[in-house]
């Protein structure tokens, strides 16, 4: 599995990256490839305050269906309306055009409970 050493990660298999005040948020290759193929993601709105270890939307696989969990607390800043259009984004490129959600973060301390990708690595041994 791909995970990226720029990232970090959540144990409900959300990644992070951080640029100074704001959070990339999306799901794991590890994540998709459980799930199998996305056909549909519930995004929040604009401006929502999400909060770590919160749920911030639905992701709706063939196989399944799952919560997404916000790493870290936030105001919701940016969405990738993409995926309403071509949820499978996720699927192909998870770290890139795949994002899900921008936030401001709200509590740096929070990313102390995040894992690196060697900790995430072994996590989903």
């Amino acid at each position: 599995m791909n995970n990226p050493d720029n990232l970090k990660y959540t144990k409900e298999h959300e990644w992070i990256l951080l640029e100074q005040k704001t959070a990339t948020i999306g799901i794991t290759d590890y994540a998709q490839s459980q799930l199998g193929d996305i056909v549909f993601v519930e995004l929040p709105d604009l401006d929502d305050e999400v909060k770590q270890d919160g749920t911030f939307g639905v992701i709706e696989a063939v196989k399944t269906v799952a919560d997404l969990f916000a790493p870290v607390s936030g105001k919701v800043i940016k969405i990738n309306l993409d995926l309403e259009d071509s949820p499978d984004l996720i699927n192909s490129d998870p770290y890139g055009a795949g994002w899900i959600i921008k936030t401001q973060i709200e509590n740096n301390d929070e990313i102390a409970a995040l894992m690196s990708s060697s900790e995430y690595q072994e996590y989903i041994k």
